[in-house]
């Protein structure tokens, strides 16, 4: 463990960086995931500009590669594109 006060005070503040990330992360996973099991067009095409933002907001904090970020957006705008009328 740190002996130091400022290494202390960081250790304290990675973790809630490391908590939020994980949260954030999460959240985004789950909402890629329930856009690719929409079977509607009009229903993904409404929420896909949410899902892109999120994944978006990752990408500028540096959670996620923004190459990462692109090729998911790209994928689940394919996705999308493809669906059924």
């Amino acid at each position: 463990m740190a002996n130091h006060k400022a290494t202390k005070k960081d250790a304290r503040q990675a973790e809630k960086r490391r908590v939020r990330n994980k949260y954030y992360g999460k959240t985004t996973r789950n909402a890629i995931r329930d856009l690719r099991e929409i079977k509607d067009k009009k229903e993904a095409s409404d929420k896909m500009p949410t899902t892109v933002a999120m994944i978006d907001k990752l990408a500028k904090k540096g959670i996620i590669h923004k190459n990462t970020a692109a090729h998911l957006k790209s994928k689940l705008a394919k996705r999308v594109n493809k669906l059924a009328k």
